[in-house]
């Protein structure tokens, strides 16, 4: 099975420029924990999570001397916080090698993309596989 066949399509992406703030309320709003960060070519610049922003936000309004200066911090841009380095995969792909990716990085989801354009296609959770898991069980 591809990674195409079991994939999310409706992907709620953000831009490096947005906000943390943002983010946030993407992420809440659309009730999802891995946002990836496109360019206005649908190329993939960048994933953040909700891991991200509480493991950004944490320790850093922490050490705040006034609460006005939290609300600064919610206007950093992502691309101060997203990661940069993301792990991806072709559309092409058996979908094991996304379970090998998740397993191997200890991520909950990979951002897939078009073997040709590099544009991004989709998503794939582990919710993803979960559900293919389920149906796969009860067959």
């Amino acid at each position: 099975m591809q990674i195409r066949d079991i994939m999310t399509t409706s992907i709620v992406t953000a831009n490096a420029t947005d906000s943390v703030r943002q983010a946030l309320t993407l992420l809440e709003d659309q009730d999802i924990r891995h946002l990836p960060v496109i360019d206005d070519d649908r190329q993939l610049v960048g994933l953040v999570s909700d891991r991200d922003l509480r493991e950004y936000r944490l320790p850093v309004m922490e050490e705040l001397d006034n609460p006005d200066q939290a609300e600064d911090l919610l206007e950093t841009a992502l691309s101060e916080v997203m990661s940069s380095d993301v792990i991806s995969v072709d559309a092409e792909e058996d979908a094991t090698a996304a379970c090998d990716l998740m397993i191997e990085y200890r991520i909950g989801a990979v951002p897939v993309l078009d073997r040709t354009t590099g544009e991004l296609v989709g998503i794939i959770s582990y919710i993803d596989l979960l559900r293919l898991t389920r149906d796969l069980l009860r067959e």
